[in-house]
């Protein structure tokens, strides 16, 4: 490309030193001064974008952690059954379900209270499909290990491996996110304990960490107004220097040794007590005071505790509900959703201590109604429900058949007459009778499902089979036959199970208990597991 020309003066041609136009000369302290407004400007941009940066995080943080929530204690064991996994029993959007603690037989094994294997609380308290049933309805369980009762698997069980197995299978069992360590009483005495326990913890939720399913942890402890005792902190020094990563810890606010100023007041100190203990402890991971106060919890005994005197109240909770959204707590529980109710049907019978009602005046489920309006998840992943999920009986359009060999209840029959705490199949879950009825579909969809005969219990899940009847030796009774009259008190042998007549009866076959038991001119002799005892 040619280049262009411009016309020069005469000047520039007599001087080929002088520069070709005017120019203005810098000093060097101008030069100076401009690096360092430059330098600051880049500077101020770079923290600006960053600091913008780390206020989104922060906030988008606290917004997480602000949302305290809510978990009623659930006495499992306590007869009768609490359905946790119904709407109108609970309305929480999670539930912490106690104790697992160690079998009597056998003490690195897990049972509830005691009482129930894991798998005899599957066949006796159909635990497997309420809890699969709630997390279908998505909610979540806690379960809690330890408790005041029974012997607790690290106390008993002196061999840290098989301890961690023991945890395991209850969270792989139950597919938890979030487990309770209610450690009190004597356990908190046992050094050697609180090391195992905590090492066996560790062990189980690094294995969890590696697998992407990551396990929280809370410490629920004996708490006293001015905050946690020796003991109690020792249980929290053991977990930390054992590299279990807390979720928090949860203070019982119960049960106080004294509370002269009234439970509300005892609570709250016990929390800002609990609150300057953990601010020393976990000083070196230079947490702020709003992020410690999300590693604390409060479980409070609604109504009377068990020390006479101390009552907490409907306005109690109230203002426990408002200081844990105010101070941004991370949970909030209650001991427990079957106390939920007021002793005495009309008039309140306070200072009652009972497991099944309060003992303080309140409406039904309002102490559940009063802490929910704290609306945070335990487990945010699984707050609504996936689409992997079965679908909730009340909204199923897909129709399912029930296969009769891979149910563990009789199909659901619309000619059979059902009488309370009856257990059918239909369309893929169990339902149980809440009082005697005929003919109604327990999958018919209804606004108010107080108001229908069924209860949801829960899924079919997979690996269900018919029960298992123990049958009778041939000759026991007489072989049924079509053709014979019965009497009523007549007793029958039909595929080696014994059946009795409750009326005159012919040609009508005993197995059809089954399907009609109240129908039928039959009863049965035998009990299937889940089911009530046979009447008539």
């Amino acid at each position: 490309m040619p280049v262009a020309h411009a016309e020069t003066s005469d000047a520039t041609l007599d001087d080929p030193h002088e520069p070709e136009g005017p120019q203005t000369r810098l000093s060097p302290l101008r030069i100076l001064i401009a690096l360092i407004v430059i330098a600051a400007l880049t500077a101020g941009t770079y923290w600006w974008v960053r600091d913008s940066r780390t206020k989104a995080k922060e906030s988008a943080v606290a917004a997480h952690e602000s949302a305290a929530w809510f978990a009623p204690y659930v006495d499992t064991t306590l007869t009768p059954a609490l359905q946790f996994q119904d709407p109108t029993v609970s309305t929480a959007r999670q539930v912490i379900l106690g104790f697992v603690v160690a079998d009597p037989k056998s003490s690195c094994s897990p049972s509830w209270g005691g009482f129930y294997s894991l798998n005899a609380a599957g066949d006796q308290l159909n635990l497997d499909r309420r809890v699969a049933q709630l997390q279908n309805e998505g909610a979540s369980a806690v379960v809690s290990f330890g408790g005041q009762a029974n012997s607790e698997l690290a106390v008993s069980c002196t061999d840290t491996v098989k301890l961690a197995a023991a945890y395991e299978s209850v969270i792989k069992r139950y597919s938890l996110t979030t487990i309770d360590l209610d450690i009190e009483g004597a356990a908190q005495g046992d050094p050697a304990s609180l090391v195992r326990r905590a090492q066996a913890i560790a062990s189980v939720q690094k294995a969890a960490t590696a697998a992407k399913s990551p396990l929280s942890v809370w410490l629920t402890l004996p708490v006293e107004p001015d905050g946690l005792q020796s003991d109690a902190l020792s249980v929290v020094k053991a977990m930390l220097d054992n590299g279990v990563a807390l979720a928090g810890v949860n203070v019982m606010a119960m049960d106080f040794t004294s509370a002269p100023q009234g439970m509300y007041s005892a609570i709250t100190g016990a929390l800002n007590g609990t609150h300057r203990q953990l601010t020393d402890l976990l000083r070196g991971e230079k947490l702020t005071s709003a992020q410690i106060w999300n590693r604390i919890g409060a479980t409070v005994m609604i109504g009377q505790n068990d020390i006479a005197g101390q009552i907490v109240t409907v306005d109690d909770a109230k203002g426990v509900a408002s200081f844990a959204r105010t101070q941004h707590l991370g949970r909030v529980s209650m001991w427990s959703l079957k106390r939920d109710s007021q002793c005495g049907s009309q008039f309140a019978r306070i200072g009652v201590r009972s497991n099944t009602c309060s003992g303080t005046a309140q409406t039904p489920l309002e102490f559940s109604k009063v802490l929910g309006s704290l609306t945070g998840s335990v487990s945010p992943s699984v707050a609504t429900p996936s689409a992997s999920a079965s679908p909730s009986p009340r909204s199923n359009s897909n129709t399912v058949v029930d296969d009769p060999a891979h149910v563990p209840f009789p199909i659901w029959n619309p000619l059979a007459s059902y009488p309370s705490a009856y257990k059918v199949v239909r369309e893929g879950y169990v339902y149980q009778a809440k009082w005697y009825n005929s003919g109604v579909d327990p999958a018919a969809a209804t606004q108010d499902s107080s108001a229908a005969p069924w209860q949801v219990v829960g899924p079919v899940l997979p690996g269900d089979h018919p029960p298992v009847i123990p049958t009778l030796a041939a000759g026991t009774y007489p072989k049924w036959a079509p053709a014979v009259a019965y009497k009523a008190g007549q007793k029958v042998l039909r595929d080696g199970l014994g059946y009795q007549a409750k009326y005159y009866t012919q040609g009508d076959d005993p197995a059809e208990v089954l399907t009609n038991p109240s129908g039928s001119p039959w009863k049965a002799l035998y009990t299937i597991p889940g089911e009530p005892a046979p009447t008539g």
